[in-house]
Order: structure tokens, then sequence, then C-alpha cells
């Protein structure tokens, strides 16, 4: 059968294309490898879907991802935060605002998202293929002819869009199979890398700290001595590292200095610059002389830290605090000043919430994600170089960048 578009990728991205383009009366088909759709939507937000970001322009949005949110503005100008409310709440997702401006569904339920997409495709009589895996993409100088599933089928169309996101979560069917077909295509892909991933270190000491969470902690990024980025956020402890929102929109940042020797610099007591914390706990220690050293750091320190801190810092858990020297009192200073923790790496695409890297934006057309080099070729979504913070953000590139690719292969 012959269709007028062909969406490869049953993301949001794509079921958003596939719903636009169907809606302005276009045949389509939307082939996805999975038996089942929208699988990493529904653990977006812990299961609760983080649909959008509640930033007022498109131009204060855009900022959020780098140089390459140039390519943003118009898209976020012609499908933006209102309308992407606007389109869910219309079809009976109520949402609420949290932290952050985080826009989440109000039944802190993402199947909720997934079934107002569902129904806005079969309202606009998507043909929707489960299990159909794409083996490859056929191109003649005239464009893209077909696509053929591995089972042999060929899908022929007048368009197509790829929609197959990026690396993060294979385990959800992201694993960059449309990164080898745009090269093939003659498309550049910028890299892969995983973006928004929780954070490895080399130190041993780490796995004592598990669970521990540190509010509004300021953390710096050190190479080699030199310190090249901060910022302050919430910071969980794992048994390997350290994880949370904060920590995973710092992950790119500490990507770029990896390999060498990287560092992070937890200010544990931020309240107190370095002179007035050492004579405020040179007050504790004279107030009270026979305290333990561990008894009397829980003034300044959760309870899980002490220990660490204490035998990093070489002094002995059983000194009372008439006992503690000027020395020790100062390194104990300067580790809770700043506190490090050595870099091993990132916990790689696995547990990446998104995958910095794809398709080069000088190869797209911003106002309808038609490629410049193939006349009948789109792309939406995580397959193309964008990435942004969590938030909301990166699902409102895929609703924007879908519903701009449905309309324009849907009008064609």
């Amino acid at each position: 059968m012959r269709y007028d578009v062909a969406i490869i990728g049953g993301g949001p991205a794509g079921m958003m294309a596939a719903g636009r383009a169907g809606e302005l009366g276009a045949s389509v088909v939307l082939l996805e490898k999975n038996d089942r759709l929208g699988i990493k939507l529904l653990i977006t937000g812990h299961g609760r879907c983080n649909i959008t970001n509640n930033t007022e322009s498109a131009r204060e949005m855009a900022l959020m991802f780098g140089k390459n949110g140039r390519f943003l503005l118009s898209v976020f100008t012609r499908f933006g935060v209102r309308d992407v409310i606007g389109f869910f709440e219309g079809r009976g997702v109520k949402t609420k605002i949290e932290k952050g401006n985080r826009v989440i569904t109000e039944s802190d339920r993402a199947q909720d998202v997934l079934d107002a997409l569902i129904g806005y495709m079969n309202g606009s009589s998507v043909d929707i293929r489960l299990g159909a895996e794409v083996g490859k993409i056929v191109r003649s100088e005239a464009g893209i002819e077909k696509v053929v599933l591995a089972d042999g089928e060929e899908i022929e169309a007048e368009r197509f869009i790829i929609c197959t996101g990026g690396k993060s979560y294979p385990a959800t069917g992201s694993t960059g199979d449309g990164y080898g077909w745009a090269k093939t295509l003659g498309h550049t892909v910028v890299r892969p890398v995983p973006a928004l991933s929780p954070v490895l270190v080399k130190d041993a000491f780490v796995k004592e700290l598990e669970g521990l969470s540190l509010r509004d902690a300021p953390v710096s990024v050190w190479k080699d001595g030199r310190k090249s980025t901060s910022g302050a956020g919430d910071v969980l402890f794992t048994a390997k590292g350290l994880s949370g929102p904060f920590i995973f929109n710092m992950s790119k940042g500490i990507a770029k200095e990896l390999p060498g020797d990287v560092a992070l610099k937890i200010d544990l007591v931020p309240d107190l610059d370095f002179t007035a914390l050492d004579n405020r706990m040179l007050k504790y220690f004279q107030e009270g002389p026979n305290k333990l050293i561990k008894n009397l750091l829980d003034q300044f320190l959760p309870q899980k830290l002490i220990p660490v801190i204490v035998t990093i810092a070489g002094v002995d858990p059983a000194k009372k605090g008439n006992f503690i020297t000027k020395e020790e009192r100062k390194r104990l200073v300067h580790l809770m000043k700043g506190f490090s923790l050595h870099v091993a790496g990132l916990v790689g695409f696995d547990k990446a919430v998104v995958t910095a890297g794809g398709i080069e934006l000088s190869e797209v057309e911003p106002k309808t994600m038609r490629s410049k080099l193939i006349e009948n070729l789109y792309f939406a979504g995580e397959i193309l170089d964008l990435d942004g913070p969590t938030g909301g953000y990166n699902l409102q590139v895929c609703w924007s960048t879908g519903y701009l690719a449905g309309e324009s292969a849907g009008t064609r």
C-alpha cells in the first residue's frame, strides 16, 4: 500500500507528527518496532510525564538549549508551550505546575498523555503498525522511495519522517537506528553522547553515602586545578556516584572535561564562609570539650557524612573537642567547604535521560523540519542535535518538531 506520509518511530515526536499529518487529510502510516507505543514516554517524570516547562516566551525556552537553541526560535514560535498545554488539556489531560515550572499531568499518570496521543492518531485515521521494524530505507535520485521492513514488507510513501529518537534508555527501543539511516542518506550526524546522566566517581567512600540527599548544595566542576563551571541544586548520592536533576543538568559540562583529572567540589556549609565556619567550629569545640568529634560535627553536617569527613581529614573519631588541634580543625573546614569527588565518567546511555548530538541542524529547515538534502524527508524529536536541561524542555522539542514535521509533510 502507498501512503502520503510514512513515519518511523512511535515516540512522542512520531505520534504527534502522525496525528497532525492525518488531521490535515493525509494518509499516514506510523511504523513502530516495539509491540507498544510510547514506551519511553511512560517513564518520563518518574511515570508522571513532565509534559513541558511553563516558560514565558519562545526565546526564553530556546535559550535553554545553548547555541543550538537558535534553531528552535521559529519552532517554538509556531508551536510552543501554550500550544502544547492547550493541545493536551483539550483532550482531557489536565496539568499542574510544580517546582522549576515543570508542567505535570494533574493525575500524575503518563499513561493519560499516551492515551491522548493515541486518540489523536485514531481520530486522524493513522494506520498504526506495531512490531514493524525498518530494515532499510531505499532512495533514488528523486528522493526516498520506500522503506523495507525486517520481514521484507515494503512501505511506499510520498514523504517520510524519521522520529527514531536517540540512544538513551536503549531498553525502550532507542538504539540509534536513525543515525545510521541518516548517514547513508548523506546527512551529517554529530557524535551522539549521553546527556542528563548520573555521574560516576572514583572515591570508594561514596558507597557509605548512598541515599544521602543534600538540598541546594553549591557544586563546582574542576579540571587540573581550574574551575570550569558551577551551580547549586539538590544532590543525591548513589552507591557509585551522584544523581538527581541538578547533577543531570551538570553532566553535559562534566562530559566536556573528560577524560582527565576532573573533580566535583561540594560546599557542605554554604551559609558560612571559611573564616566564619572556622570560628563557629572553634566555639563549639570549646563549649563541648568532652564531646566526641562525631557529636560536635552534627551541628554542621548530616550524620551520614561525618564519619567520611573525619576519616578523610585524618582525625581520630574518638577524639574529644578539647583535643582537636588547630591543624585538624583547618583540615575539617577545608573539607566541609570543598568536599571533593573525583569523576570516573558518566553512567552512559543506559541511564541517560536524553542524547546530545544527532542530525546536524544546518541540514534541516527549522520552519518545516524538512531535510535540505532530500526533498521528501523530514526529522523530528531527539534524533536532532538538540538537548536541553531536565524539566520538560526536551519533550517540548518532541511536541514542537513533531507537530511541524507532520503539518509540513501532511499538506504538501
